[in-house]
């Protein structure tokens, strides 16, 4: 895998965002001029009730290929070498075919991911899911990759949908879906969330303490 230096990822607001969830987080997005949804891809592994995932990106390209037996050394390499607390988001739409499942889940759980985002099939499911794993994709498939499409690159530029993703860059996921957070917007993402967070919440108060949603939204 390229190098790429994580040692100045913010890890504080990478917290401050974790105490709350993607429409939180993309709302924030969208009123500083942002785009970060990923659409088309949801959760189908396993998080616990109100879990999120938030952390660096570690980026994986694949490429239509016809090979056989497994290339998947550029994958398994960034699995084995991805930071404790990072987030694999592959690229995997050339093709059908599914790059990860239960053996894909277990060495990025075990090496320290927090996630794996996949734009494409995954499989395997009910065995991530006992796993414990939060993995991401636009759909299950019991289809393996080998023969249709292989790795290419790593820690490169990857395009989803409106999105572009690069290493180091911020996602968060959760229930709702992935967002990712361009890496030198992220303070000022985590600022926004903060203060809708904030609003929110007062919001919450006070329509179960029985006021009406016209007379308190929007919240000042």
């Amino acid at each position: 895998m390229p190098d790429f230096d994580y040692t100045d990822t913010d890890w504080d607001s990478i917290a401050r965002l974790r105490k709350w969830y993607s429409g939180d987080v993309h709302d924030s997005m969208e009123h500083l001029g942002l785009w970060g949804h990923l659409e088309g891809i949801s959760l189908l592994g396993s998080l616990q009730p109100g879990e999120v995932v938030c952390g660096p990106a570690v980026t994986v390209q694949f490429e239509p290929s016809d090979r056989k037996g497994e290339p998947q050394d550029v994958y398994h390499n960034a699995i084995d070498n991805v930071p404790k607390g990072g987030i694999l988001v592959c690229e995997a739409s050339c093709a059908g075919g599914s790059c990860s499942g239960e053996l894909m889940s277990s060495g990025a759980k075990v090496h320290g991911a927090a996630a794996t985002i996949v734009n494409g099939t995954v499989r395997d499911l009910a065995q991530v899911k006992a796993l414990g794993y939060p993995l991401f994709g636009t759909a299950a498939s019991p289809v393996g990759v080998t023969g249709k499409k292989e790795p290419k690159h790593s820690q490169v530029p990857v395009r989803i949908g409106r999105v572009t993703v690069n290493p180091g860059d911020v996602i968060f996921g959760d229930i709702d879906g992935v967002v990712a957070i361009p890496r030198n917007r992220l303070r000022d993402v985590a600022d926004a969330a903060d203060a809708l967070g904030r609003n929110e919440a007062e919001a919450r108060r006070r329509i179960l303490a029985g006021e009406k949603l016209q007379e308190i939204w929007p919240v000042a």
